[in-house]
């Protein structure tokens, strides 16, 4: 402007097109078009006097576009046609092509496809500002997955594997992150998380993402709903996932520029090298990136990386002793066997038997099985290569199955043992009863079961039973029992009392006298 009105101002006084192009060191052609369109306005500067038209008015004459459209009855017609096909380009399938084809049927005289493109362009710039967002340090980090992928060549077969890259920013230093990975699957979405909070060193408040079906299950503007995995991980690292408003990109807008950030100092360093395999190619990425969070910013002697290290890191949760591992859920009803099946191999997991018929939540990877009723943890199993295919937990049994498995451990020395701890006499019964038979095996429950009964007649009196029956060769489990409830282990035993001696006297014969 300042020198538009030099100009103009150099024009009153009489001076040359040629010293005025000298004077402002402006080519003779624009001193002339400038000019030439103060010239076709001379009524409005007539009206202002010589150099005295104010700024708004020179501006509107000097810098008015040549395809700016002339306003009027076909100019308003597609300004109305333009706020209906805003809010339609949003949808599935719908182009610009398209809706100027809706447009020409409804407006014969319509502006042409070239003329219609340009003022719808300018109709969304001006009706869409940008919004300036003011990032905290260690607020958020925001991730998405890159359009275009990456290859490299399998050395085995030749063949061109296309890969995933997954591009991460901390938005306040600009520190970004970017690694190759062969799908959007679960296993592959938390590595890259893992791989990510391992390169940053540390954790922000939330992750931001799309909508991205390995993160969401349904997309919402105000509630979305997480996968499982999304859980897990915001439990595993002490932080939270966000989700974009549906089709609206410029919620996370500086990952989408780090994507082609990504794409100018990752991708097109690498473009003419052939890496044989994914870690070969990660590796080489993993160079580039460095390079890239080095490099310093335009016009400032500070990297990504100085800003993070200096602003961020500092206020970043630190990490977890050990990386997130996927786990797979699933809602399983417990069988009558008071036991879950997993899916992924047929295995059984006990649970505690009060639990049988209900639904409850496992939750398992490679290491564990954890089973969730409600809120609270019912069961937990250690998994290992050489399980059984049934993994039952003693605790978890009602009282008679504990002693089925009992008494399928038992062994002669165990059950000899307990009947030990009641007294000698008893153990002695123990081992006629088990010694009974052939198969000691045979006799088991019934030692058991004598053994037993200490607890509804006490030590003491089974002992003093089976003292009664110790002259007896072969004891039974009924015969101590009818000791017991007759209660003759009370009654004195004739063994028990000193044998009767006559009393000394002369006429008497010693056993001298028979020899």
């Amino acid at each position: 402007m300042t020198q538009a009105k030099q100009i103009q101002q150099l024009t009153a006084d009489g001076i040359s097109i040629s010293e005025i192009a000298r004077r402002t060191g402006m080519s003779r052609n624009t001193v002339k078009k400038y000019l030439r369109k103060v010239e076709c306005h001379s009524e409005a500067e007539a009206a202002d006097g010589p150099g005295q038209m104010s700024d708004k008015a020179l501006a509107a004459i000097i810098y008015n576009d040549d395809v700016a459209p002339v306003r009027g009855e076909r100019f308003d017609k597609l300004v109305k046609h333009f706020e209906q096909a805003k809010k339609a380009l949003h949808g599935t399938g719908v182009t610009k092509q398209l809706l100027w084809v809706e447009y020409m049927g409804e407006n014969d005289d319509g502006y042409k496809y070239s003329q219609y493109c340009y003022l719808f362009k300018k109709y969304l710039k001006d009706t869409d500002p940008a919004f300036h967002w003011e990032y905290n340090p260690g607020e958020f980090t925001q991730v998405d997955f890159a359009g275009k992928k990456l290859p490299y060549v399998q050395k085995e077969t030749g063949d061109i594997i296309h890969c995933e890259v997954f591009v991460a920013i901390l938005p306040y230093s600009g520190l970004a992150f970017c690694i190759a990975v062969p799908s959007q699957r679960i296993p592959d979405f938390a590595r890259c998380i893992n791989e990510m909070v391992k390169y940053i060193g540390g954790l922000t408040k939330t992750i931001l993402c799309d909508n991205l079906r390995t993160a969401v299950t349904r997309s919402d503007r105000y509630e979305p709903l997480f996968t499982d995995m999304c859980y897990q991980l915001s439990e595993h690292y002490t932080t939270t996932f966000s989700a974009t408003r549906p089709a609206k990109p410029t919620d996370k807008a500086m990952v989408e520029k780090a994507v082609n950030i990504i794409y100018t100092h990752v991708y097109a360093p690498l473009r003419k090298e052939v890496s044989t395999s994914l870690e070969m190619l990660n590796r080489r990425v993993r160079e580039q990136l460095d390079l890239l969070n080095l490099k310093p910013y335009k016009g400032s002697s500070e990297s990504r990386r100085d800003i993070f290290m200096r602003w961020e890191q500092s206020v970043l949760k630190p990490l977890p002793e050990q990386p997130y591992h996927v786990k797979k859920s699933k809602q399983v009803t417990v069988q009558r066997n008071y036991a879950i099946q997993l899916p992924d191999n047929g295995h059984y997991y006990t649970v505690p038997y009060e639990h049988v018929g209900r639904k409850v939540h496992v939750s398992y990877d490679e290491k564990t099985v954890e089973v969730y009723y409600g809120l609270d943890r019912i069961a937990f199993h250690v998994r290992s290569s050489t399980e059984g295919k049934f993994n039952r937990i003693k605790e978890h049994m009602p009282p008679q199955h504990k002693a089925m498995v009992e008494m399928a451990g038992w062994t002669v020395d165990e059950l000899l043992c307990r009947a030990g701890w009641v007294g000698e006499y008893t153990r002695q019964s123990a081992s006629r009863i088990i010694h009974g038979s052939i198969y000691p095996e045979q006799n088991y429950k019934a030692c058991n079961a004598m053994i037993l009964l200490q607890n509804k007649y006490s030590k003491q009196r089974l002992e003093a039973a089976c003292k009664r029956a110790a002259n007896i060769p072969r004891p039974t489990l009924r015969m101590i029992r009818n000791i017991l409830e007759s209660g003759l282990d009370k009654q004195p035993l004739l063994f028990d009392t000193e044998d009767l001696r006559l009393p000394g006297h002369n006429n008497i014969r010693g056993k001298q006298n028979y020899s």
